[in-house]
């Protein structure tokens, strides 16, 4: 789940303690790591059972029940539901779930999906302490090429911005690498939510924009955790929030996607948290293949 900046600013998690002005970046032990691949690989398979149930017909309702009772089957709780940032009432549902134009924290509802729509799916658990968060965009039916590219091009910024994701590197070269794909097909990157670092809480230190100078702000460091969240819009950057004081869309009402994976900074690299087990194998075998060849 993305929060606006000010509002990550001001409610970072007591974990994100504040040394001289600054807050802390709180690494993970690597007790704390094995269990946030256990999270993380959790709120993976919910994904993709409601990856593989977007159809036209199919309500957000009905994706947000099946996403809920996968989580409490597994002894998960859904991080989302009674979520509550200073100011605003609690989130309502287990997933956020955001058609069209809607960027982010959607509603669920009985308005059945229709062909041509892109619905985004943005989902948390806590399990043992620890939180996984992971989103995605999916078409409906047949789309117009347009939204078939907006989709690729933002799952290629998640991408661009893991890689980023190693020792010595700065967050801000993370968001240098997502700006600079994005703006190369002329996409608004929304500004007014970012990226977050994330553990033990949903929200921890650091903020993550998606645009932003290489070689600044923190360094990175082996044992943090980032959740990377990319949202690009088809037309304007900029949105407005709807009367139900959650609901983000695109201030001009083109389409909008999103996705976002957990990620655990190691000294080999990044690692994705936020995969089911048949994706790590197969990712696993795709690099001894590359390393064969």
């Amino acid at each position: 789940m993305i929060l606006s900046r000010s509002l990550i600013g001001g409610m970072l998690s007591s974990a994100s303690r504040v040394l001289f002005g600054k807050k802390m970046i709180i690494a993970k032990s690597q007790k704390d790591l094995d269990r946030m691949r256990d999270v993380g690989e959790l709120i993976a398979e919910v994904r993709e059972a409601l990856r593989a149930m977007i159809a036209p017909g199919v309500t957000t309702l009905e994706l947000n029940a099946v996403a809920e009772k996968m989580m409490r089957d597994a002894g998960a709780i859904p991080t989302f539901i009674g979520y509550k940032p200073y100011g605003m009432t609690p989130f309502p549902f287990a997933i956020c779930a955001s058609v069209n134009e809607a960027v982010v924290h959607g509603f669920s509802n009985e308005i059945p999906l229709k062909e041509g729509d892109i619905v985004s799916l943005d989902m948390a658990a806590t399990y043992n302490g620890f939180v996984g968060d992971t989103a995605f965009t999916a078409p409906v039916g047949k789309i117009a090429p347009e939204l078939e590219q907006l989709i690729r091009v933002t799952e290629e910024c998640l991408d661009l911005g893991i890689a980023q994701c190693c020792p010595g590197k700065r967050v801000g070269d993370i968001g240098a690498a997502i700006q600079e794909h994005a703006e190369k097909f002329g996409y608004g990157i929304v500004r007014d939510y970012t990226g977050h670092g994330i553990g033990r809480h949903m929200h921890e230190a650091p903020q993550i924009p998606n645009y932003g100078r290489a070689g600044t702000k923190e360094k990175i460091r082996a044992g943090y955790c980032f959740a990377l969240e990319p949202m690009l819009n088809l037309g304007t950057e900029l949105t407005r929030t709807l009367d139900d004081k959650w609901t983000v869309v695109t201030k001009d009402g083109k389409p909008s996607a999103h996705a976002e994976h957990t990620v655990a900074i190691t000294a080999a690299g990044p690692e994705i948290l936020t995969l089911t087990a048949e994706q790590k194998k197969r990712r696993a075998a795709a690099r001894k293949d590359v390393a064969s060849a």
